[in-house]
């Protein structure tokens, strides 16, 4: 294993020899966006910059996917990334305006043909259907399982992050007039949260014991919302910066900060510790 000094200089030695500094092949996050985990602890994350997806282990990190800097290629702008209900990796893509399941071989299979155009979050139901949020479309839409056409769900304006209770109702986090709606099954929208109490809201996570968290990246805050619709700082301030992505873990939340190019995890008590880099990096 590499020191971070090590790291340093071979940055600074590729950076003489090839002209550029290989990020990604010292094992840095450029700009993590999103972040989701499995039961087993395993952690992967959406780097825009990358651009690709990392998978983390023990605080190691390895690349799962590089994509193209060439545009209209996969994943070149991911946006997001979540496991669908069979444990299987799912990213969202600005750049080829598509949604992609990852194969056994790592590969992106895209879902829809190019018909969503800014996939800003992915939420999975029990059956296998995928919701998908469009920033650019104001929509929520509907894919198949298997992938296929999607179908509109909901109108909602700026959706930006998505969760599905265990009821398959969806809740849906904007920079609407109400910044959290919950729709149900049958596309009937309910108001969770009144006006806009989030400075700049982006995911959301919904525990069926804790309530639900949301990530403000300007307030640099996760938020706990209690089913009464009460909301309390669950952490803020120091050391994140700009945290914009959320996912439920065992035994908390995992945060992704693009501006500290970390991933945090914190529990249920506001408790935060740095899931990497870790202090051997």
């Amino acid at each position: 294993m590499l020191t971070h000094s090590a790291r340093r200089l071979l940055c600074w030695a590729a950076i003489f020899v090839l002209g550029f500094p290989p990020l990604a092949a010292v094992g840095q996050m450029q700009y993590p966006l999103s972040v989701t985990a499995n039961a087993d602890g395993e952690i992967f994350v959406a780097d825009r910059n990358l651009p690709g997806v990392w998978k983390i282990v023990d605080g190691q990190a390895e690349i799962f996917f590089q994509g193209s800097k060439t545009f209209r290629t996969p994943l070149n702008a991911i946006r997001c990334v979540v496991l669908d209900e069979k444990g299987r990796l799912l990213a969202g893509d600005s750049s080829t305006r598509d949604v992609y399941r990852f194969d056994a071989d790592r590969k992106p299979v895209p879902l829809t043909n190019g018909s969503i155009g800014i996939p800003m979050a992915i939420a999975v139901a029990t059956t296998g259907e995928l919701y998908v949020a469009d920033l650019e479309l104001h929509r929520i839409w509907k894919v198949p399982a298997l992938g296929g056409k999607p179908e509109e769900f909901a109108v909602i304006r700026a959706p930006r992050g998505l969760a599905i209770d265990a009821e398959n109702r969806l809740f849906v986090v904007s920079h609407g007039d109400n910044q959290i709606l919950r729709v149900d099954p049958d596309g009937t929208q309910h108001v969770v949260v009144k006006d806009r109490p989030f400075d700049f809201p982006h995911q959301l996570v919904i525990h069926p014991e804790q309530g639900i968290f949301v990530v403000d990246g300007y307030a640099k805050t996760v938020w706990k919302v209690a089913s009464d619709g009460t909301i309390d700082t669950l952490v803020s301030g120091d050391p994140l910066l700009n945290p914009v992505g959320l996912a439920g873990g065992a035994q908390g939340l995992y945060i992704a900060d693009p501006r500290r190019k970390a991933i945090y995890a914190c529990d249920f008590n506001g408790k935060l510790t740095t899931v990497f880099p870790s202090k051997s990096d």
